[in-house]
Order: C-alpha cells, then structure tokens, then sequence
C-alpha cells in the first residue's frame, strides 16, 4: 500500500463525476471533488459521447433494482461462523432481526432513499481491502469513510458508482501491498451483504483501539452497537504499513466523534431504569450521583504470532457492556438480550461485575485510541487488571476522577497511579465545598468499606469536643463486641487520612495486632512517599514495613493539626514479643513515629504507649527522639510498659541517681512523673538541681517516692531559681515531708517570684506536725504559692491544727485550700470551732475551701457538732465561692445552720454536702433557703443521703418484726414506730384502727412507707432544679425571672413528713383490705393505744422522717 494521493478529476459536463451527477436525484448533495484514497496512482478519463438513450442504466438504477428482498431459504447458512452471538440461542429474534428495517429499509423506494442518504454524505477515506468471511473464506472489499458511514464495498467499481470521486479499477498493479479487512457479520450486514455493500453508522460506534494480538500486522478493532434491537458487532482491519493504521485509525476516530456530536444516540429511558436497578441493589445508586457509558470489555489475547482459530475464538469474551458510575463503586453491567427481556430480566442472573472507587490503584488512557485500563486492589490480594475501550474514554476519566476526589476530598494526591493525557487533566473542575462534620469522614469511611466488602454499621466510632487537644476522635469497640479485622481497621485508619479536623487519635483499647504482623507486598499504592508538605521518602525502605508502621506513620505525616495518638492497650504482650528466637522486631509505634519527630516531619508531640510492652528496639527509637532537641514532646507516657529498672513510673523498678542524668538533655520536657518510685539508698538528690535547671517545667510529680534531705534540697534550689517560674503543679504527696521541709519549698517558692505564684503544690499525707511552727509562721507571712493541698494530714495535738487555722486567717495568698480528711485526736473543741468559724468570717482571699470529713468501716475524721456554729461565719463571708463540706455528719441541725447561710450569703457558687446523714425535712430545709437565693449554682441530689434515709427506714421495719416475734402488740408496735417517726406533730391526735389479722406482716405495709418517701424526695429534688437553673439564667442574664417564679410547689417545712405520711394508716393497708374481701372481720379498738417510751428514748439517732 502506497501513501494516500488526493483524486484529480477533469471538469465539465463530459466527465465521468457530471455524467453521474446528471442521473442522480434531485436534492443529493455532490461529494467532494478531492478525497484521498489509498491508491497506487492518479486515475482520469475523458467524457463520453454515448446518447443518453443508448447508454447503460446509471450506478444508481442498477443498485435500485438490485435492492429488492432476498430469500430466508438462501440464508440458510450464516456467511460468518462469528456473527453477533447474542442473536443465535434464538431463532425467533433471529427472525426478527433480519426482517427489522431500522438503518436499511426493506422496501425498494425507502431503499432507494437510503442509498441516496449515503451518495450524498462526503467521502473522506477510501482504499482496497480484504475481508474474512468466516475462518477460511476470504474475498476482497472496498472499504469507504463518509461523514457519517463506514461503508464496505465488493469492488472498488462498486463503490465508484455510488461515490462518483472514487475512480473504478482498472487492475492492480503487482507488488503492491494492500489494506485487508476482516470482520464478523453484524444485522447491517445480513441485510445487504448481498446488495454489494455494509454499512455502519459511525454514531452507533462504541470503540475503536488497536488490536495486539502478536499477528505480523496493524490491526484496528471497531466496535458498534445497534442499541434499537442490542445488536452489537465488531470489524477488524488489518493494516501492513504503520502509517496506513495511524491515518485509518485517527480519522475513523474523529468522524465517528464528529458524527456523534450532530447525531448523538441517547440511552433510552428504559435501559437506564434497567442500570439504575442494577446499582440499587448494590447499594450504590444516587440518581445525583449516576453515570453511565457505553464500553467494550476487551479479552485478553493470545501473544503467540501463529495464526489460529483459537485467536477467534477469543474474540467472543470481547463484548458491550455498560460501564456505570455510582456512589461508591463502578460498575459493568451486560446488556440486556432484547427489549422483551429488558424489564422482566432478573438481577440476580445478569452477572455484572462492581469495584470499589476506593480500591482503585491504576487508571491509564492510551493516547491515540480509544483504550484505557483499570486496576483494582484490595489489601493483602493480588490487583484485578481490567482491559476497556469506549470512545467516551474521555468523559469516563473524568467522572471517575471526580468521584474518587468527591470520596476523598481533603486528598491532594489520590492513592493510585492515574495517567491520562495532558489534556484531560486540563478539564478538571474543581470539587465542591465539604458541606459534612469533620472533613466528610463518614463519606471517606463509607466509601472504604463499599471497597472492602465491609459493614460499616459495625464500625462505631466518638467524637470529644470539649477536651484537651479537641477535637478527638475516639475508636469505639466493634458494634457486635468481637474484634476490628484487617480490612476494617484499614478502613478507619486510611480514611483519617489527611483530614484536619482532628487534633487527636485515639485508638485506646483496640486491639491493633493483625496489624502488627502483616506485610503487605502486593501493591504499595497506600504507602506514604512523601511529608505533606516537604521532601519525599525511601521509597523501598517504606515497602518494607509492616501495615502498623504504613498506617500510623502515614497518620502522623498527612496531618498538620494532628498533636496527640493515644495507642493505650492497644497491643498484646505476645504481639509485641519477637516472631522467632533471637529477633526483636519491636512494637511498630515508635519504629514509625520517633524517627519522623527527628526529622520535623509531624507535629505530634504527646504519645501515649501505656500498657504496650517496649522492648529494645523501641527503646532505640525512643532514646534517639528523646535527646533531639529539635523534638518538641510535651509527653510521652509509658506506664506499665514493661520497662523494668528504665521505667518512669507505675512499673516496679529501682532507681539509680545516676541514671536521671540520662535526661539532662530533654531541654523541652513540660512533664515528669515520677512517682511510686523505689530509689537505691544513697545520699545523692534523686534530681541534681542542674537536671531540674535543664528543663522548662510545668508538672512535676514525685507522689508515693520517699525523698531524702539531699532531694528536698534540690528541689528548693531549683525553686529558688527563675528556670522553676514555668512550674504550675508541684506533687509532693506521701513522700515522707516533714514541717520544716515544706516550709523551706513553699518559702522557695515565692522568694524570688514577683507577686502571688499561682502554682498547686501537693503536702498531702506527709508528717507535718514536726516542725509545724515554722510552717504555720511562712503561712501567715504569705510565703506560699496560692493553692496548698493537704489532705489526709494527722496531728497528734489540736493546737497544731490551731496554729494552721489562725495563720490561714491572716493569709493573703492562698486562694485555694484542701484541708479535707484532717485526724484530729478527738472531735474539735470549742476553741478550735471557734477559729475555724473567725476563719470563714475575716479571710478575704479564699476562693475554694475543702472541710471535708471521712467516714469509713475503720477511719471517722470528722470535726463533730462544733462545727455547726462555725459555719455561721459565712453569714458575712463575701469572696469565698466553693465549699465542700462533705462526710461531716451535719445531721438536721447543721443542714439548718448550713440552710440560713444559703438565705444570707451571696458570694458562694457551688456547696458539696454531700454524705451528711441528711433526712428528707433536713433536705427539705435546704431547699426552701435557696429558694431565697439567687447566687448558688450548685447543690447535690443528696443521693448517698437519700439512700441513708431508705436505709434507716429498712432498719426500724427490722425492729418492728422482731418486736412483733417476741409476742408485742403489731398495733403497738407499730404505733410506737410512726410516733418516732413523725414525732410530736402526731402526738395526741386519737383514730380507731381496726385490728389485723395475726398473720399480717407489718413490713409488707411500711413499704408504702419508703415508696412514699422517694417520692417526696423527687419532688425536692425537682424544686431544687428549678431554683438553680433560675439561678443560672440569672448570672449569664438569659432571663429576668422574679424570685417568686418557682415557689408553686414549696411545701410547709413542718409538714412535709405529714404529706409524706398522709395516706398511710393501718385500717386501710393492702393486706386489711385483702382480708375484708376474703370475710375476715376486725374488731375495733376503744382507747388510746400505748407508746413504747423506752423505744424512744433509746432512740438517740435522727429518724429520717423526724420532725423537732
């Protein structure tokens, strides 16, 4: 074949194109007068003389008369063993295919018509080719390329006569190569075979690509699809000379592109209800988020260059299909056999076939056809490689894009391998804003999961806003309470990715262990190449990693907002123990995390590793983070990891004085806990002052470490130095503290500090009786940070305890006190009550005061019932706003002095009284007073309270039976008990009851007694409520309610037990009122029913329901 050459033809009315313009019809366009044509030379000819009576009938009168119906009988025998395969498991649409006249009319005027159609399109291409008629027959065609056809002729004579630009043979000249065509019958060809040529509308073309099947030739392989009858069919041509296949192929392609445009071929409405069906049952439809596409699903080829009939054999998996586009996954759903069988067609036998956009690993767009491949993986398996053509490759690139960039927006860089051609990448749009709560997660993690084949229903995970280094996201256990798999945990760790709405991770609890031990060397489009924002990694030494390592080191690197991982428990011992003897593989956390905090690649800064067993490959990691000044770690805690005598805290170790000075260069350290430590004896400090010197501290924790002089020492030089002034929290509790050392740390404190020192400092459980002068004179001298804890504190003499009181009288410092659990040798004296009471009433700088008792099986710390006229100081108290005064046993006479404080004083906010033996008119009393105050936000439930009172009740119905067993009176007895109970506001009040039966169990009835109770109790507890919340709206001015709003439902305070009581009485139980159905008479009783004096007068306690 030699390079096309454009026809000259003569002008004027002799020549062979006027003659034949002459006998065409009227209103047929005249085809060009140049087209190039594969030809070996020029062709011309001079115009006939010939009358026009004695000339032979035109071109177009003997392709009419040719043009009329064959005979069913001669087509016995297809001319193709490799027809359309979808028509020939049934002869009746067999039948109707070849009767069907929807591109060539059967009719010889309609045929005529369309004959004149394709004269008229414009003859773009043209040359001599060889089609395969079935496996050996073979005859020689002519094949032509209009604007709108592709047209195979016999004879290039053939094709002259209708296109008058194509010049006729005249033979062929010898050594000369020429195009061949082969290609399987389609219905436009059953229908006209036999007429002398075969048509294809170019706009029912699906694809055309290059054919590679290992044959010494060029082939293009051409797909097209009657979509009215779902005929599809395929050509073939083969090409020996490269630039014959370039030309043939990039012009076919740009027709059929052009023709596509005027004339496009829409999907029919039923066709797309039948995909839509397809994706719904998938889950996957959203008809604002649907695409679909007409493709061919290419077969794979043998690579042999021998030409057999299994190579046609392959060509029947190449087939039509629909390639959609849902919301998670794509889609390849076959077409349907007819229209009859459209609708009715079950799903569940279409076998189509979906992939997870998440899953994609590869999506290529060949350059010059219309080819591309897909390639799907799941972790740990093997990829899935598809082969595609589609002449709207284009648009499909582009929607798949789309969508995989809308399931992960915040992705700069999708996680697959996409190469396109530079001009597609130019018609991007940009993805929409995020219109969903943290950076489209759920959309992210759906997507993974459609991927993966997963339930996300199982998945469950919180979100923490009002915390440190919120917002968090915490994993939650798995929905079914079994353990997270591989692909799950994928899931969720893949779709945290790049999403900056997280300042925090928290996988605590979950076990990461499947994670641990996998590798995964299929594929490593997952794995991080590169910082977000800086310079790329090794890229095999990131291939080699466990999916633990890939997963987390990608979390730290793809978030710039990311401060805190919590990994707590998150891995086995046997996980993190060594494979095979002798290898130490380590926990894969720090392997991941410390070295990308050495290279600045992430701004994580608190770690959190407890419970995860480290072993000397971590330690490795961790040593080599920890001394690099340029890691800025707030914390990193590793308690109960196995450190043994490295350990820092929580782990049974000893400690050598030497080893802290390991950390002398942690220059950033903001925390250390070392506490419960066990140190070796020695009379070194535990921290040189130079170590402590060495950091900006602001937590510094020695709680249950015994501390010798030299370390008490220390720690009052570092004090004293200005290194120390970041220093918010000092814990000091049970470190076996005496009076004149902690004088000397708070005098340190403070002594080169400007101003009050706002730092807590811990003196709990400490021996600080000895040397107690001196610390109660640097109280009163205001040497001392503002906030002192000392709980637990015993003292052997109560003047000691006296001391304390007056200097925190004069102090002027202290905002915050914790004096809770205080032992003194006996309850307080009047005395000490009454410097407790000057306290509360002179000291203006307390803000929050702790008095609280403690009250267990073996230890009573109380103050006794002096304190009930202390508290009468806050009456004219104006800046405290926190008391707790809890465990003290205040009984109905403290909540009442406690209750008049409410009514006077204005500055408290918050009172915790809880666990105060306090009954229902106790609690009653109490909310009456705040009632009358508009400033209190916060008063308990009373709950431990409340279950006292039911408790107490239990106790005395107790009595009552075994008063009962012992041959008293039941009636007596239990007059005896509801005397106690409602005391002298009962007393002398006279009823008849009736007598019970013998066999009536007092008990059964004094439940009604308790149920009453409760409920009295949540009506208080109701008032209460409301009070504080009209408190609330008060101080944050939401409301201007009066102080009268809420007191509807107050009741008498000297009758509340009588309401609780009032329906209660022994002719009218449940049990009497069983016997009077069954028949029973009770007799009455005349007179007063005599009380049980001894009974109450060894009643010392309060009842819960007294009243006095």
């Amino acid at each position: 074949m030699v390079p096309l050459t454009p026809i000259d033809e003569p002008s004027g009315p002799s020549s062979p194109a006027s003659f034949l313009r002459k006998q065409r019809p009227q209103g047929l366009a005249s085809p060009s007068s140049a087209v190039p044509s594969p030809t070996s030379s020029d062709y011309s000819s001079t115009g006939s003389s010939t009358p026009m009576d004695l000339r032979p009938k035109s071109s177009m009168d003997r392709l009419v008369q040719r043009a009329r119906p064959k005979s069913l009988q001669k087509s016995g025998r297809p001319s193709s063993l490799f027809g359309s395969r979808r028509g020939l498991p049934n002869h009746e649409e067999d039948e109707a295919t070849l009767t069907r006249t929807t591109s060539h009319p059967s009719s010889v005027h309609s045929q005529s018509d369309y004959l004149s159609s394709l004269a008229a399109s414009q003859v773009l291409l043209h040359g001599d080719v060889q089609t395969a008629s079935g496996m050996f027959r073979k005859r020689s065609q002519y094949l032509v390329l209009t604007d709108s056809h592709l047209i195979k002729f016999r004879t290039q004579t053939r094709a002259s006569e209708l296109f008058p630009t194509i010049p006729p043979s005249i033979g062929r000249a010898s050594g000369i190569r020429h195009s061949r065509l082969s290609s399987s019958g389609s219905s436009h060809d059953l229908n006209t075979q036999n007429e002398g040529l075969q048509s294809i509308p170019l706009n029912q073309i699906v694809a055309i690509y290059r054919l590679d099947d290992g044959k010494p030739y060029f082939s293009i392989e051409i797909f097209h699809l009657d979509e009215d009858s779902f005929q599809e069919s395929s050509t073939t041509l083969q090409l020996h000379d490269p630039r014959d296949h370039d030309l043939w192929l990039s012009s076919i392609r740009g027709t059929a592109l052009n023709a596509r445009l005027k004339d496009p071929m829409p999907f029919s409405q039923q066709l797309v209800e039948y995909t839509a069906r397809v994706l719904e049952q998938d889950l996957d439809y959203d008809p604002h988020q649907f695409h679909m596409f007409r493709v061919v699903q290419r077969a794979s080829r043998s690579g042999g260059g021998a030409r057999s009939s299994s190579d046609d054999l392959t060509k029947l998996t190449s087939n039509i299909c629909i390639l959609a586009i849902g919301v998670f996954k794509l889609h390849l759903v076959p077409l349907p056999r007819n229209h009859k069988t459209l609708s009715s067609t079950s799903l569940t036998d279409l076998g189509g076939i979906s992939y997870g956009l998440a899953a994609l690993s590869a999506f290529t767009v060949a350059q010059d056809d219309d080819s591309f491949y897909l390639r799907f993986r799941m972790p740990l398996r093997s990829g899935i490689s598809l082969s595609i053509a589609s002449s709207y490759v284009n648009d499909i690139a582009l929607s798949a894009r789309r969508t995989a960039d809308y399931l992960r927006p915040k992705w700069p860089e999708q996680p697959f391998t996409w190469n396109v051609p530079k001009v597609m990448d130019e018609d991007f749009l940009p993805i929409p804003p995020i219109d969903e709560d943290y950076e489209a997660l759920n959309r992210t993690l759906s997507a993974y999961c459609a991927a993966y084949n997963l339930d996300a229903s199982l998945i469950r995970y919180t979100v923490f806003a009002d915390v440190e280094d919120g917002p968090a996201f915490c994993l939650e256990a798995r929905a079914d309470g079994r353990k997270y798999n591989v692909l799950e945990l994928l899931a969720v760790l893949r779709s945290l990715r790049y999403n900056e709405s997280f300042h925090t991770l928290s996988f605590a609890g979950v076990p990461l262990d499947e994670l641990q031990r996998l590798r995964d060397p299929n594929g490593s489009e997952h794995v991080a190449w590169r910082i977000r924002f800086g310079e790329p990694l090794d890229q095999e030494e990131q291939s080699n990693f466990t999916l633990l390592v890939q997963e987390v080191r990608a979390l730290a690197l793809n978030s710039t907002s990311l401060r805190r991982l919590d990994f707590s428990h998150c891995l086995s011992p046997t996980s993190t123990s060594a494979l095979r003897k002798g290898e130490d593989q380590g926990c894969g956390i720090c392997e991941a995390l410390f070295p990308m905090c050495v290279k600045q690649a992430t701004n994580i800064d608190w770690v959190i590793l407890t419970g995860i067993h480290l072993s000397e490959t971590d330690l490795d990691y961790f040593y080599s983070a920890v001394i690099d000044r340029s890691c800025h770690f707030r914390a990193i805690e590793t308690g109960h990891c196995g450190l043994s005598d490295r350990n820092l805290s929580g782990n049974p170790a000893r400690m050598e004085p030497d080893w802290m000075l390991n950390l002398e260069h942690c220059s950033f350290l903001r925390k250390l806990n070392l506490s419960n430590l066990t140190r070796a004896s020695s009379m070194e400090p535990l921290i040189p002052t130079r170590v402590l010197s060495k950091w900006r501290l602001e937590e510094l924790y020695f709680s249950g470490t015994s501390l010798n002089k030299e370390s008490f020492m220390a720690i009052a030089e570092y004090l004293l130095s200005s290194e120390s002034f970041s220093l918010k929290i000092l814990d000091l509790e049970n470190c076996n503290l005496q009076g004149h050392h902690a004088s000397e740390l708070l005098r340190s404190s403070v002594e080169q500090y400007q101003g009050t020192r706002e730092m807590r400092v811990t003196l709990s459980g400490n021996r600080l009786e000895s040397g107690h002068d001196l610390f109660a004179e640097i109280i009163r001298h205001n040497q001392c940070p503002s906030q002192i804890i000392m709980q637990t504190i015993e003292y052997q003499d109560e003047n000691s305890f006296r001391q304390l009181l007056e200097a925190i009288t004069f102090n002027q410092t202290i905002n915050y006190l914790d004096l809770s659990k205080l032992s003194l040798p006996s309850e307080a004296d009047v005395s000490t009550c009454g410097l407790l009471g000057r306290l509360l009433t002179t000291n203006r700088t307390l803000l929050w005061l702790d008095i609280s008792g403690e009250q267990t099986h073996l230890v009573a710390s109380i103050l006794g019932a002096g304190l009930y006229s202390a508290l009468n100081g806050l009456k004219h108290n104006t800046t405290l706003q926190v008391l707790r005064i809890e465990n003290q046993r205040l009984g109905l006479q403290g909540a009442s002095m406690l209750a008049s404080v409410i009514e006077e004083n204005k500055s408290l906010r918050e009172i915790h009284c809880e666990g105060n033996e306090i009954s229902l008119q106790a609690f009653t009393v109490l909310v009456n007073s705040v009632e009358r105050n508009t400033s209190l936000l916060y008063l308990p439930d009373m709950t431990s309270d409340r279950l006292w009172a039911q408790k107490k009740v239990s106790r005395e119905v107790d009595s009552l039976q075994e008063n009962s067993a012992s041959g008293i009176t039941p009636i007596s007895s239990t007059k005896a008990t509801v005397k106690r109970t409602l005391g002298k506001t009962m007393t002398g009040q006279r009823s008849a009851h009736n007598r019970m039966s013998s066999g009536t169990q007092p008990a059964f009835d004094v439940r009604d007694v308790v149920s009453s109770l409760s409920a009295q109790w949540d009506k208080e507890v109701a008032r209460l409520r409301g009070y504080l919340a009209r408190n609330y709206e008060r101080t944050h001015h939401t409301s201007d309610g009066g102080p009268g709003a809420l007191d509807f439902g107050r009741p008498a305070t000297s009758s509340s037990l009588e309401t609780a009581m009032r329906d209660f009485s022994l002719d009218q139980t449940p049990r009497a009122e069983v016997d009077r159905q069954l028949g029973h008479e009770v007799e009455e009783q005349d007179g007063r029913v005599q009380t049980d004096e001894s009974g109450d007068e060894g009643d010392e306690g309060d009842s819960p329901l007294e009243m006095k």
